[in-house]
C-alpha cells in the first residue's frame, strides 16, 4: 500500500521508490531491507523497481548521494551570507556541521548501517563529499585572505587540514559521545584555534 507521506502524486517513480528505501533503511537497517520491501513499500511491483534501480546497492548509492547533495547546498547557504566577515563564515560552517550531525543522530534509525555500506563499496561518493566540503573551505578562507582578514600561503591544503580536524563535528555516529553541551564547547574552542592560526602573520 502506498504511504501517503510519499505523495505519488509529487514524485516521480524513481524519488518514490528513495523516499521508501531511505525510511525502510533507517528503521530497519540496509542489511535486513530487500528489494522486495522497497517495493512493497513504494506501492509497486517488485519487477517495476528493476526498472529503476537494478539493485539495493544502486538505490542506497542514490539515498547517500541526494543526502550529501542537500548537506552541500545548507553548508553553502548559511556561509554566503555577506554581512559576515571570513572568521564567522567559517564559525557558522563548523556549528552548521556539528547540528547537522546532532539531528541526523537525533532521528535515530539504523543509518549506520548505510554509512558502512556506502563508505565500503563506494567510496567515489564520499570522496565526492569531502572534495565538496573542501571547496566551500576554500572559499570561506579565500574570502578572509582577500579581505586580510587571514594569511594563508595555500589554501587548498589548509581546507584539507581543517576538514580533517572537523571530522568529530560530522559523524552522526560520534554524536553520543558528548553532549550537545560538549559538542558546543569543543567546536567554539576548536573554532577559536583554527581562526588564531589563520589570523597569523608570515
Amino acid at each position: 500500500m502506498k504511504s501517503p507521506a510519499l505523495q505519488p502524486d509529487k514524485l516521480s517513480p524513481a524519488e518514490i521508490i528513495l523516499e521508501a528505501a531511505v525510511k525502510r533503511f533507517g528503521e530497519y537497517g540496509y542489511n535486513k531491507t530487500t528489494m522486495a520491501e522497497i517495493a512493497d513499500d513504494a506501492g509497486m511491483s517488485a519487477a517495476n523497481i528493476y526498472r529503476y534501480f537494478k539493485n539495493k546497492e544502486e538505490i542506497a548509492a542514490e539515498c547517500a548521494k541526494n543526502w550529501m547533495c542537500q548537506r552541500t547546498d545548507v553548508l553553502k547557504s548559511v556561509v554566503r551570507d555577506n554581512q559576515l566577515s571570513a572568521a564567522e563564515k567559517l564559525e557558522t560552517y563548523i556549528l552548521k556541521t556539528l547540528e547537522i550531525a546532532q539531528e541526523k543522530a537525533a532521528e535515530g534509525g539504523k543509518d549506520d548501517e548505510l554509512c558502512a555500506e556506502i563508505t565500503k563499496n563506494r567510496p567515489d561518493l564520499v570522496h565526492d563529499k569531502i572534495k565538496n566540503e573542501e571547496a566551500i573551505l576554500v572559499e570561506i578562507l579565500s574570502y578572509g585572505n582577500q579581505t586580510g582578514e587571514f594569511d594563508i600561503d595555500n589554501v587548498q591544503e589548509m581546507a584539507q587540514t581543517i576538514h580533517s580536524m572537523l571530522v568529530v563535528f560530522d559523524v552522526p555516529m560520534f554524536m553520543h559521545l558528548f553532549s550537545k553541551e560538549e559538542f558546543a564547547k569543543r567546536a567554539a574552542s576548536e573554532t577559536r584555534f583554527i581562526i588564531a592560526g589563520l589570523g597569523k602573520t608570515k
